[in-house]
């Protein structure tokens, strides 16, 4: 198992070391051969303390949390922009779209009223994951992911395969974190994204680059920022880079010896008229509903409105 796995690469790690000294090793060295190894691998165990909020949750303040107005992200109820491009979810690299839509739906979780966007993931044309992801800004300009209920689908049969990737913020030990920093400078190292022991789930970023500039097809752009997104409890995966442009969000997502292989860049952005925001409002509530039906974590938490 994947335990082992790490023993074993442990275990060889320390051997080749204490071959290449040909001297015994203190506690102390062997402690910091340990870090070293965790360091160099970049997958460390489920415990070990990866990364932390940029700011501690419990300090933060939301007075308007659904004003979500990020210049590097901005997420203004009606706002729909598509990200397409190729993705290997298990089928070999396909073309892939994701469709993002801000709507005005309403979730309270830990007494924050968030914002609820619609995310919808097609694999080659076919619906592979559907999912609510529930943000909110922080008085000081900070998003905050505050919880996901994503439903997977079996790309080659359409078949409902469940949420199990589903958390909320402070239901079994679910930790909220940042998506977009207010002030994003480079060095300011790595910060939570995200932490759910209970389904094995950490996300961490860290601003990677800034002043870049970058094309894609919705325009060209001077002044993108770059992060840099990764899983550190994934093996072979989660390892990101996003790029982001004042007003128009994130523009492009590129891997890091990623086997998904996904690059996306944003074809499309614009705003829904009135009767698209009723079907969208009809279609995340008709989710939020479901995830009561499917889900004991979901369950849990208040109905969205």
């Amino acid at each position: 198992d994947s335990a082992q796995g790490w023993e074993r690469a442990l275990y060889a790690f320390l051997g080749e070391k204490q071959r290449r000294s040909g001297s015994r090793r203190t506690p102390e060295a062997y402690s910091r051969m340990i870090q070293d190894f965790f360091g160099r691998a970049g997958k460390p165990p489920d415990q070990v303390t990866y990364c932390q909020t940029f700011v501690p949750f419990a300090e933060a303040r939301f007075s308007n949390p659904r004003r979500i107005d990020n210049p590097w992200s901005p997420l203004l109820p009606g706002t729909q922009y598509v990200l397409t491009g190729q993705a290997n979810r298990g089928l070999g690299l396909l073309p892939h779209d994701v469709v993002f839509t801000v709507t005005d739906v309403i979730k309270e979780i830990n007494g924050i009223e968030c914002a609820v966007l619609w995310d919808r993931d097609f694999q080659d044309g076919v619906l592979a994951e559907a999912e609510l992801a529930f943000m909110a800004q922080d008085d000081d300009g900070n998003i905050w992911m505050i919880g996901e209920y994503p439903e997977e689908y079996d790309v080659a049969s359409g078949e409902f395969l469940g949420a199990p990737s589903t958390w909320i913020a402070g239901l079994e030990g679910a930790e909220p974190g940042t998506l977009m920093l207010a002030d994003p400078e480079h060095g300011t190292g790595w910060y939570l994204q995200a932490r759910v022991p209970a389904i094995r789930f950490l996300d961490c970023g860290r601003v990677y680059k800034t002043g870049q500039k970058d094309c894609v097809p919705v325009g060209c752009y001077d002044n993108v920022l770059v992060t840099d997104e990764r899983g550190p409890l994934e093996q072979n995966s989660g390892h990101q880079r996003k790029f982001y442009a004042q007003g128009a969000g994130n523009i492009r997502v590129d891997f890091v010896g990623d086997r998904q292989g996904e690059v996306l860049v944003q074809t499309r952005r614009g705003q829904l008229n009135a009767s698209e925001m009723v079907e969208a409002r009809a279609e995340v509530l008709r989710l939020d509903a479901r995830g009561f039906q499917f889900n004991d974590v979901y369950a849990q938490t208040v109905r969205a409105r």
